[in-house]
């Protein structure tokens, strides 16, 4: 077992959080260890619809992948999650993701790469970014739904470094859950329960708690991303399962105005 191999969790529901908040070895993981057209701009101008607007939008940056099964691109929201944007595009403009695969694939979850190359040797990483998820929600963020881009990590919450994963469904239970005001937290709600009367420290402390950061979305490309998700999966370098049997490879990666 690699011991810098990305994680995120499995999907499953908190039956007895109360008693496990301070349990993080309790917590299921699974392994992971050029411009803009202008004339597309032209036109989403003259013929404005909320979805070219979407598209469009000069605010925030975008990254263009072009991968062996296609291109993705995504839009970042520097705004909501400001050090994880700027981490993955620092990554971007070091070229960290040319020549990194899809590791890691699973239809009905999400796909995650940006770790590995063809010989599936881990890439270097700079220090971890810290965990961003809780402001980003709670400044309208976007949640980990489909075709969302989310940080990747191992079971501590500031261990994001470079890997990301890409949302292929509705993956709720991968939101942070944000803390209510006050101390003890009169209520909270986590994953449709309702626990009353909690010590703050308690709940800040539970690694269950912090979630996945998602910091952008696909808003071109879903179609290759649909590709990706629906390739056969087998065993693959250190992997033992979920790695795309037609490796998926990440050709190159710029950002885009």
């Amino acid at each position: 077992m690699v011991s810098t191999m990305k994680m995120i969790p499995c999907r499953f529901t908190i039956q007895r959080l109360i008693p496990q908040l301070l349990l993080a070895t309790g917590l299921l993981l699974c392994f992971a260890s050029s411009a803009q057209n202008s004339a597309a701009i032209e036109n989403a101008i003259t013929n404005p619809s909320a979805e070219l607007k979407s598209q469009v939008n000069t605010k925030y940056p975008k990254v263009k992948f072009v991968t062996s099964q296609g291109e993705i691109l995504l839009e970042l929201y520097p705004d909501k999650a400001p050090k994880t944007v700027a981490n993955f595009l620092q990554y971007v403009k070091e070229k960290h993701y040319e020549g990194t695969i899809f590791h890691r694939v699973i239809n009905d979850f999400m796909i995650q790469g940006g770790g590995f190359d063809t010989k599936f040797t881990e890439r270097k990483t700079r220090p971890p970014v810290m965990h961003e998820g809780r402001q980003a929600l709670s400044q309208g963020g976007p949640r980990n739904t489909v075709g969302t881009i989310a940080m990747a990590r191992t079971g501590d919450p500031q261990s994001a470094t470079a890997q990301f994963f890409i949302n292929v469904k509705d993956n709720l239970n991968l939101d942070p859950v944000i803390i209510p005001p006050g101390d003890p937290v009169p209520s909270i709600e986590v994953n449709g329960r309702i626990y009353k009367n909690i010590a703050r420290a308690q709940l800040e402390q539970a690694q269950q708690l912090y979630g996945y950061t998602a910091f952008g979305r696909v808003i071109s490309g879903m179609d290759t991303v649909e590709k990706i998700k629906l390739l056969p999966t087998g065993s693959g370098g250190p992997f033992a399962t979920d790695v795309p049997k037609t490796m998926v490879i990440i050709q190159s990666a710029t950002i885009v105005q």
